[in-house]
């Protein structure tokens, strides 16, 4: 109809009238998804009804990659509540080719299974035929980890407005990007969206197009292992000797023109000196070289360092006696080092749960602008590496030396803006939420 519309007017209007005809389509585009998002309200509070009569309730969990897993506490939960029947979707990532595709959903699968979580995979691949979740499950409830449309159509919220969803970020937000954070149609269109803090709620009722009625401030509950006890993590690192002080590098990949208006990344900067620091400190310190999932995809175009250069660079870390490659999960690896040093944006928030020291590396002069206002604070808690320099005294004073000046203003942060609210964890929050929800 849209579509129509503006052809209609095309034909009518003068030449000099397109921006006319612009800000029309924006109007009703506008007036459009007003509608999508009173209709797909009506559907959630029918479908609210309808669930409160149930004795079992499906639950979804539609995962595109295991990195990007931060339910495991509700998904424990759920599971051992007999009024839930929780199940994890591996759902394909369509965006690199079927190869990727397929190699991807396999890793996951492997991974959850092994974990012995209730796992499936979209995808049959004797037959080739993509799962109808509808059809075949039928869930009361589809937990989302992923808003971007980077999976096929029938695993996108679009497909499910009239059933309870539910979405918590992959990642702790700390960027300027409220738009796209706060204002997609993920965000909007869920039952509930689960965010950190009130700063976000507020961000959220800033710019989303539903007023945020859908949010619920719980805390993140990717990080929710560093607050529960009892969790014992492994040792990752490839020198066991605790002489050696454990660095992570954690390098983004927002490299220049490829960094979607972000440019935090100071890789290239910095590719070399750290092989280099590693090299200069190896009789102290092992580092850890955790690149961004994408960082590797972005080196390796052509007009960057292209795939050769990129494999060898990698591999050279993966050889190091003193240092390693780590491109999968990282709580253990958080959790067993004793400092980082980095350039991301959800790891500014996520390795304060840690209490360990930070040298944080600043592209430029603007890079606090690139970052909302939780991460502004974050980033005042930390040590500035601005050149080789700063590194090189970071690792030398704060690691090596143990001088962290900055621990009790880091700690402080923590508990007052950071930590979930009602002293549980996030996960206790979101699934009490749900809970409340689906027997008032």
């Amino acid at each position: 109809m849209l579509h129509f519309i503006k052809n209609v007017l095309r034909k009518v209007l003068p030449q000099n009238s397109i921006n006319i005809l612009k800000a029309l389509s924006l109007y009703i585009k506008g007036i459009t998804f007003k509608l999508t998002l009173i209709r797909t309200n009506a559907k959630h509070k029918k479908a609210l009804k309808q669930i409160k009569s149930k004795s079992k309730i499906r639950v979804v969990f539609f995962l595109i990659h295991h990195t990007a897993w931060k339910y495991e506490g509700v998904y424990r939960l759920m599971e051992r509540d007999k009024r839930f029947d929780p199940i994890v979707l591996i759902c394909p990532f369509i965006t690199l080719g079927h190869d990727f595709m397929t190699k991807v959903m396999n890793q996951s699968f492997d991974t959850f299974k092994k974990n012995g979580y209730q796992v499936i995979k979209a995808l049959d691949e004797t037959t080739g035929i993509w799962l109808n979740v509808k059809e075949e499950i039928n869930p009361e409830i589809v937990c989302f980890t992923n808003p971007w449309n980077i999976t096929r159509p029938e695993y996108q919220i679009r497909n499910f407005l009239d059933t309870l969803t539910c979405y918590v970020p992959y990642g702790y937000e700390t960027s300027h990007l409220h738009e796209a954070y706060y204002n997609g149609e993920m965000m909007n269109l869920v039952w509930k969206f689960f965010i950190e803090n009130n700063i976000h709620k507020e961000l959220s009722r800033k710019y989303s197009r539903n007023n945020s009625t859908n949010v619920v401030v719980t805390g993140y509950p990717g990080m929710d292992k560093f607050l529960i006890g009892g969790f014992s993590p492994r040792d990752v690192w490839k020198l066991k000797d605790k002489k050696f002080k454990r660095i992570i590098w954690a390098a983004h990949h927002t490299i220049p023109g490829l960094g979607a208006s972000l440019d935090y990344s100071t890789f290239l900067d910095y590719s070399e000196v750290m092989l280099q620091f590693a090299d200069q400190f190896k009789e102290d310190i092992q580092i850890a070289f955790k690149p961004h999932p994408k960082l590797r995809e972005n080196l390796s175009k052509d007009e960057v360092w292209g795939k050769l250069k990129t494999d060898e660079y990698y591999q050279k870390w993966s050889e190091l006696d003193n240092g390693q490659l780590e491109e999968g999960e990282y709580l253990d690896l958080f959790f067993t080092s004793d400092a980082l040093i980095h350039d991301c944006g959800s790891f500014v928030v996520e390795y304060l749960y840690t209490g360990k020291p930070v040298l944080y590396l600043f592209r430029d002069d603007q890079i606090t602008e690139r970052f909302n206002e939780v991460g502004k604070m974050a980033l005042s808690k930390f040590y500035s590496g601005k050149n080789n320099h700063d590194i090189e005294k970071f690792i030398n004073e704060v690691v090596i030396g143990n001088r962290d000046s900055l621990k009790e203003e880091r700690n402080y942060f923590f508990e007052s803006v950071i930590k979930p609210p009602n002293n549980i964890t996030a996960s206790e929050n979101i699934f009490k939420s749900i809970v409340s929800e689906i027997s008032n």
